[in-house]
């Protein structure tokens, strides 16, 4: 009977453990965190295009709960927008590259009065095979830094075609990226270290200052490469 009551309990661990591990759902803690999906896992409920109302119509496919981004006889259907906007946050994306592929997830994503639709955004990249790994300054487009801004430190990346989990939490000025769980990345959009190094990039003319708003969407980067997401999450900090 004993023997029986253990393998009981243990049985309910291994069931709750993989519950709370399913894909695209919150346990119940993180809803009690304030965590909100960002994707069901169905559909594109919730997401729309730059400057439009709808996602694009072709581009960007769900199958068995995972999101992928795919060329379609050669033609790319852009990249995707969460409708709403968003200020402080706690943002957590599982993505999946091919090699050699170039995608990004942006953030604090707007339109400026002079540059356009713009945001920061958390870079993802074959580090090893695609040709932008070699280019900006100090391998400040390599996977997980903040694009042609800031590089990481180092940082631990699974193989091509395994899922890595990407991590951007936004609090004032300060923004901190994660990758696998651990901090990669930490910047002040007030310092001046950032304001000089905004001036050495590709945003330097834009206006007003690159990152320097309140809000905005999060984005899902179409770079014509297949990339996969998963488990996007959000919560709301105070």
């Amino acid at each position: 009977m004993k023997n029986a009551f253990v393998f009981l309990i243990v049985f309910l661990s291994m069931w709750a453990g993989n519950v709370g591990a399913q894909d695209n759902q919150l346990t119940a803690k993180e809803k009690k965190e304030g965590w909100v999906l960002l994707f069901n896992g169905k559909n594109l409920d919730g997401w729309t295009s730059v400057g439009k109302e709808v996602p694009p119509a072709f581009g960007w496919e769900i199958e068995n709960g995972v999101l992928t981004v795919r060329k379609q006889n050669n033609k790319r259907g852009g990249d995707i927008i969460t409708r709403e906007q968003y200020s402080d946050f706690d943002l957590k994306v599982d993505f999946r590259i091919t090699k050699g592929a170039n995608s990004g997830i942006k953030y604090f994503f707007t339109k400026y009065e002079k540059g356009g639709w713009l945001g920061l955004e958390y870079q993802i990249l074959d580090d090893e095979n695609h040709p932008d790994a070699k280019m900006g300054r100090d391998g400040n487009r390599l996977e997980g830094g903040l694009y042609d801004m800031f590089p990481t430190s180092a940082k631990k990346v699974n193989p091509i075609g395994e899922w890595n989990q990407a991590r951007i939490v936004a609090k004032g000025s300060k923004v901190t990226h994660y990758l696998n769980g651990k901090k990669i990345l930490i910047f002040d959009r007030s310092s001046q270290l950032y304001q000089e190094t905004w001036q050495l990039s590709k945003y330097k003319n834009c206006q007003p200052m690159f990152g320097d708003v309140e809000k905005g969407h999060i984005l899902l980067q179409d770079h014509g490469d297949v990339v996969s997401f998963k488990n996007i999450k959000i919560r709301k900090l105070k």
